[in-house]
């Protein structure tokens, strides 16, 4: 029997239960194309985990399914979002199978970011690009050829873990390993964006970014495998098509490349999107980009102070960038703008001009305004305390302080732009309110504390379930019963500490606001991890949060709602057309609305819910009608 390797990419923790991750194993993919292509694959046998596995599953069952592999080696693509939680999954698989080698790859593999390379369950690094550094690795692993010497790689040893040592510049042409869709290593879901990269390496030195020190030499996919790769897209099913390219209009022969894309996508099937900057942008280009099937490109201001766009090497001006939105527009492209807030030389008043400038050019609705992380391997990061600049080491790794901004100014100036531009900068969490799944890995709970007893109501609370859980918990008193909650909590967290859950208190009747503030105090003081850190700036925490559902009856006193209201998300039982007839008021001055029962999609009551309401102040329990209200109305789609 061959030597197996299984290749696990985990998702993007999403904000909701039903919500789309736009999960694609694009390396994994990569690596099993390159393994075919240079035979690899007839002396190891090349798993890749299919995202709708790896979306599911929570840390205990997908360890399970792995250990169930039975795997000689277990490859982690690692990205901010996933890395904390890849590795306490390796660990858990580890445990079981001693004799396991985790190998590890991705943005997170750097000299500088120490905590992954060193971490107890990784054997091997691996860092830069991969495919010919993957070759080399698993020829040496199979013949039982050290490896210490390679290029790019970190190997633990009994003297403790390695040294990342400086990854070979990476020349091979894009063209030697096809795509991993075209190939049938990946399937093409239209459900799914679709991912693409025409060239490799970027010739910005934005100290910001990652791409200007993993490779300045440009490497381009030939024209004619760009038109080949395309059409077979289209002809699988591809219905959004992303292309990873860096700045997609820095391309050597950007105009034959849209001449390209147009031809290929002749009929329009396809929807492009991509990364441009506003240098060299011409009216032309925006019209080709049109035609060629763009319906959205991205292009970064950052910054409107020419001072910290020099510091920054990000260069170009904020006028170019109005000059190339409009050009954009005009031809039909829509935007996504974004802006850095804590940007090293950025004051307070400059990014403020930048909110003023988004506004007065128009860009309001395009903009995203985030703060900056200091990315492992950039430049930034590097000079970072020569900069002044204070960061979280851990995922997302954001500013904590630069010499003219603390982080209480930094969350000031995000809830100003939020005022400014009347919406919020970043996906609420949504509590997962449904029915429980009908097949796959469970992922609700619910306990009723006058009915079942303690011991037996903690082992429910701690099986292992879905990557995005949620514990109902009901009592006629449930601050009588908080010591048992406590348990529940502990317990349901213990088992899968990386996932997304939903603390649900349902209320026999009145219950005092000391519960919602032990009860949150009690999420908080869990071991944090990437999705805990990244709202800390607004002070909410996006993975274990707190809900409350209160019962249709009237009688429950509103003014005790209003209050929970004040320390967490609160719902209160309807159906549609009650809830339809408060529309306006949902989630402002009255509970959201839990809405049970049948509801017809077509119906008067749905419309003015979806015309009137507050998108995120409905639920239902139906997991098709909340489906359909999460990627529908509330647009937490693909991209």
């Amino acid at each position: 029997m061959k030597p197996r390797l299984v290749l696990v990419q985990l998702p993007v923790p999403q904000p909701a239960a039903l919500s789309s991750s736009g999960n694609v194993p694009l390396a994994a993919g990569a690596l099993g194309v390159a393994a075919r292509r240079s035979g690899l694959d007839k002396r190891l046998d090349i798993d890749v985990l299919p995202p709708d596995v790896t979306d599911r599953l929570g840390d205990v069952l997908l360890a399970d399914l792995i250990v169930s592999k039975r795997p000689t080696f277990v490859g982690w693509s690692l990205y901010l979002w996933n890395s904390e939680r890849s590795l306490h999954i390796a660990s858990l698989v580890k445990a079981r199978l001693p004799a396991v080698r985790i190998v590890v790859g991705g943005p997170e593999v750097a000299s500088d970011n120490t905590w992954v390379i060193e971490h107890p369950a990784v054997d091997i690094a691996v860092g830069g690009e991969a495919e010919e550094t993957f070759l080399a690795l698993f020829d040496r692993l199979l013949d039982g050829v050290s490896i210490e010497d390679l290029p790019g790689v970190a190997v633990r040893t009994e003297r403790g873990p390695g040294t990342l040592t400086e990854p070979a510049p990476p020349d091979f042409p894009l063209a030697r390993f096809p795509s991993p869709y075209v190939e049938g290593v990946i399937p093409v879901d239209p459900a799914r964006s679709t991912y693409v990269e025409t060239v490799r390496g970027c010739r910005s030195h934005c100290t910001f970014c990652f791409y200007p020190r993993s490779s300045a030499n440009l490497r381009s996919l030939p024209l004619e495998d760009v038109r080949t790769l395309v059409e077979g897209l289209a002809r699988r099913g591809a219905r959004e098509v992303v292309f990873l390219d860096p700045t997609f209009n820095h391309r050597p022969g950007f105009e034959d490349l849209l001449e390209t894309l147009k031809a290929a996508n002749r009929d329009r099937a396809l929807d492009f999107f991509g990364e441009v900057r506003a240098e060299g942008l011409t009216d032309a280009h925006a019209r080709a980009l049109h035609e060629a099937g763009f319906g959205r490109v991205e292009i970064g201001l950052q910054s409107v102070s020419d001072h910290t766009l020099k510091l920054t090497k990000r260069h170009g001006s904020a006028k170019l960038v109005a000059e190339a939105a409009e050009r954009l527009k005009r031809n039909g492209v829509k935007l996504l703008v974004d802006l850095i807030v804590g940007l090293p030389g950025d004051t307070p008043e400059d990014v403020r001009a930048g909110f003023d400038f988004l506004q007065h050019r128009g860009l309001g609705d395009d903009a995203q305004v985030f703060l900056l992380s200091l990315l492992p391997g950039t430049s930034m990061r590097a000079d970072a305390a020569s900069l002044g600049i204070v960061f979280d080491p851990r995922p997302p790794y954001r500013v904590v302080a630069t010499p003219t901004m603390d982080a209480a100014t930094m969350a000031a100036l995000l809830a100003e732009a939020e005022d400014l531009l009347g919406r919020r900068l970043d996906e609420a969490p949504r509590p997962h309110l449904s029915d429980p799944a009908r097949d796959g890995p469970r992922d609700v709970v619910r306990i009723d504390l006058d009915v079942v007893d303690p011991d037996a109501a903690e082992a429910l609370a701690g099986v292992p379930m879905a990557r995005h859980a949620a514990l109902w918990i009901s009592a006629r008193d449930l601050w009588r019963r908080r010591t048992t909650i406590d348990r529940l909590i502990d317990a349901r967290i213990a088992i899968d500490p990386c996932c997304t859950l939903d603390v649900v208190l349902v209320p026999g009747g009145p219950v005092p606001l000391d519960l919602s503030d032990r009860v949150r105090a009690r999420l908080d003081a869990a071991p944090p991890n990437y999705l805990s850190r990244v709202l800390e700036h607004r002070g909410e925490n996006a993975q274990r949060r707190l809900a409350f559902v209160l019962p249709e009856d009237p009688a429950f006193p509103n003014d005790l709602a209003l209050a929970l209201m004040e320390t967490a998300t609160v719902w209160r039982t309807c159906s549609l057309e009650s809830a339809a007839a408060h529309a306006s008021a949902l989630g402002d001055g009255m509970p959201g609305a839990r809405i049970t029962g049948s509801v017809d999609l077509l119906s008067p009551a749905f419309r003015t819910l979806a015309r009137e309401a507050s998108p995120d102040a409905v639920a239902f329990a139906d997991r098709d009608v909340e489906a359909h209200w999460t990627r529908d109305i509330l647009g937490l789609a693909e991209r």
